[in-house]
């Protein structure tokens, strides 16, 4: 298999009149003229633990795989591509920027792996520009119905894994299908990170509502030149005129990716966590300033700290709903079991994303798959190029 500008360039012209459902056909349809026997697209389930195979004129093989037991899902948790034995098959993973999406089946019995992963790359950007207008992608990463109030809210969040080579940031969200008020948010603005959790009181509608009135007086404050203080100021302003009976709490900050400076202001909410060297440093525990809702801020401007990380620091955010989660026994998760879950992760060599999912594993398991809360957790890394 060799491909040619000229097989990506006719790849590409012919997926602008595709629809999502022709997707995976088009992929088998160009691999094919190029020496490919299959292909098989495969997403990944919105709780990351099964792959799911779109639909496409020749079946790829087995229509889910586990994530934790296929081969598959080995390409998917550490980000590269894997060959069966007798190398006529293989596992690419679909990777938009730092965002994982799933994996790309090849089988033929001339493998070019550069070949089979960039093919892999232009499909991951195929998926990437159909999703936000295909219910057929959207409904294949779900395994059961979604509430009203998490609708909402995932429709406010962004990718959950962002990145550069300055830095990266990557969040997860439980209970997935019935999130009420937690929510998160990063981007990237000119010269920094952007990172905001939000945890609005309750678990109905109207908090999903208020997280996601939050997340947008966030994002038109920022992107109109204000600073924290105005964000504050604005979501408190916003929750206090329409939402009156809804407290939040929230932790939102910029870093610096110049020089490491961390700016952050806390409002009520658990105090982020510094892991440098493997070890969870309270360097960033402060006096939290007031909740969301009372419009206090508008007359008393909320506390800007500020700390300066070092290359390799990581920063996290997380709501009570981690912490605070109880086993069937009544034991607490706790802040420390988060730190030593997430440093045990990263000591074995996963990646920022696959450590903060084999997190949320195991916060389900310590409540027996049972939660009372929304759990939400954003983990942000600078890692500054010389």
């Amino acid at each position: 298999m060799v491909a040619g500008n000229s097989f990506f360039a006719d790849l590409l012209a012919r997926s602008q009149l595709v629809s999502g459902r022709d997707l995976a056909g088009l992929v088998f349809d160009a691999g094919q003229s190029v020496g490919l026997t299959a292909t098989g697209v495969y997403v990944t389930d919105l709780q990351q633990t099964r792959l799911i195979a779109l639909p496409q004129p020749v079946p790829a093989g087995e229509s889910t795989l586990e994530i934790d037991s296929s081969l598959a899902g080995l390409a998917y948790r550490l980000e590269h591509t894997h060959l069966t034995q007798d190398g006529m098959t293989a596992w690419i993973p679909m990777v938009d920027g730092v965002e994982r999406l799933g994996v790309l089946k090849v089988c033929g019995p001339d493998l070019s792996v550069p070949d089979c992963e960039a093919l892999a790359a232009v499909t991951a950007l195929l998926l990437v520009s159909k999703s936000s207008h295909s219910d057929l992608l959207i409904e294949a990463e779900r395994r059961r119905p979604m509430t009203v109030q998490a609708e909402l809210l995932w429709s406010f969040l962004p990718p959950r894994t962002i990145g550069t080579a300055q830095a990266t940031s990557t969040a997860v969200l439980e209970p997935a299908y019935d999130a009420g008020g937690d929510a998160f948010d990063h981007s990237f603005t000119d010269h920094g990170l952007h990172l905001a959790l939000l945890d609005a009181m309750g678990h109905d509608l109207a908090s999903g509502g208020a997280s996601a009135a939050g997340l947008a007086a966030c994002r038109a404050t920022r992107r109109s030149g204000g600073g924290l203080t105005d964000i504050v100021i604005a979501i408190d302003q916003i929750l206090d005129q329409w939402f009156t009976d809804r407290l939040m709490t929230a932790v939102i900050a910029d870093l610096d990716l110049t020089d490491g400076t961390l700016a952050w202001v806390n409002c009520g909410h658990p105090p982020p966590l510094l892991v440098r060297d493997g070890q969870v440093l309270n360097l960033l525990h402060r006096e939290p300033d007031l909740p969301l809702g009372w419009n206090f801020h508008s007359h008393t401007p909320p506390t800007i700290h500020r700390a300066r990380l070092q290359p390799g620091d990581r920063v996290l955010l997380y709501s009570d709903g981690v912490t605070e989660a109880r086993s069937p026994e009544g034991d607490l998760f706790g802040e420390q079991r988060l730190a030593d879950t997430v440093i045990r992760a990263m000591a074995a060599g996963d990646p920022a994303p696959e450590a903060l999912r084999r997190l949320l594993q195991q916060l389900r398991r310590h409540q027996e798959h049972t939660q009372s809360d929304d759990a939400t957790i954003v983990m942000a890394e600078w890692h500054p190029t010389p």
